[in-house]
């Protein structure tokens, strides 16, 4: 394959993987603001549009009042309060058919000017396959919330939208560098791969329990730092859930995030020494990417968690912003390891 039809294709795939980010940070700001039970129907063809006259803008709102975030939460609500969180969860909605188009009309361009060869193949059906995935798995997120016993939708599958977005993103990133970096610019050091392996699963971890936190909103409940409420360890830990109970989420997020510092200051290290041995590797380069976000992750977190109690509901303010700062710094230090293990091979190909 030539080469300027392998960047071009990754260029493609490279502005795939920044409309995922940009996406997420949308599906942040759809949580932040609650509007994420705004849209109470899965619509996916004709739902591009949205209401374009009273009749239909009635329809939608009386969808949302037979759900429970309205009966117990937003009954004060009037139409203009309904089209602002409406606007939210269209938009998030509306980006994701446009991330969809995007990939559709690319792979139907490339495929007509024969840029692919028979080794995408896979790799594209597979992309495809995580893409339909990501989009059920958002509905069905959001129906768990369409109900009178709920406020928010269920924090387990945020989660697993979140992460399953996060694989999305991923996996696509690695086809792009596939056809971006050659095989000179990358090392051999099974020890380092491993290394980096064991990091990005942790990370994987610390970004489950981040949903979790917003999915519980969690951060109001110990807005405080370095202790939680003045505990060192929660009272409770050993009595409640890890998975549901607010400290006890929060103090696993933020056990984590000090394990997470330690193991990628131990893991920066470890790829400094591999990198001396190795001066025509990208690693020379990459290797401080992970160092500087990961830092800057857990600063980001703290000012976040501290600033809980300036939430004011219905309004997105200096919280809110951290928060999404938040969740896109995690997103960039998640894809600056994946492309250190790229760089970094368990074996030569």
């Amino acid at each position: 394959m030539e080469q300027h039809k392998r960047k071009a294709v990754a260029r493609w795939l490279i502005a795939g993987v920044i409309m995922i980010i940009i996406q997420t940070l949308l599906g942040g700001v759809t949580r932040l603001t609650g509007s994420g039970l705004s849209i109470t129907k899965w619509n996916p063809l004709f739902g591009i549009l949205p209401p374009l006259n009273d009749g239909q803008w009635n329809e939608a709102f009386e969808g949302y009042k037979r759900i429970g975030q309205f009966k117990f939460m937003n009954s004060d609500y009037s139409m203009s309060d309904f089209k602002f969180i409406f606007f939210w969860e269209w938009f998030h909605r509306f980006w994701a058919r446009m991330l969809g188009i995007v990939f559709a009309v690319g792979f139907v361009y490339f495929m007509v000017k024969k840029y692919f060869d028979k080794q995408m193949v896979r790799p594209f059906v597979v992309l495809f396959l995580l893409g339909g995935l990501q989009g059920l798995i958002g509905w069905i997120m959001v129906a768990s919330g369409l109900n009178d016993s709920h406020l928010y939708v269920d924090h387990i599958k945020l989660a697993l939208h979140f992460v399953s977005a996060m694989i999305l993103a991923c996996y696509t990133l690695w086809f792009a560098l596939h056809l971006l970096i050659p095989d000179e610019g990358c090392i051999v050091d099974p020890g380092l791969h491993n290394f980096t392996i064991a990091a990005i699963i942790l990370l994987f971890v610390q970004l489950t329990y981040g949903a979790f936190m917003a999915g519980l909103h969690a951060a109001i409940s110990a807005p405080t730092w370095p202790t939680i409420n003045t505990m060192w360890v929660p009272e409770n830990l050993a009595y409640k859930s890890y998975i549901s109970d607010k400290i006890n989420v929060q103090f696993i997020h933020r056990s984590l995030a000090y394990l997470l510092l330690i193991v990628i200051v131990g893991w920066y290290f470890r790829a400094t020494a591999a990198a001396k041995f190795h001066t025509e590797s990208l690693l020379r380069k990459t290797r401080v990417w992970p160092l500087y976000l990961v830092a800057g992750q857990v600063l980001l977190g703290i000012i976040t968690v501290i600033s809980a109690p300036l939430i004011v509901h219905g309004r997105f303010g200096v919280f809110e912003t951290l928060a999404e700062l938040h969740q896109l710094v995690a997103m960039f230090l998640l894809m600056g390891l994946v492309i250190n293990l790229y760089v970094v091979r368990k074996w030569a190909n």
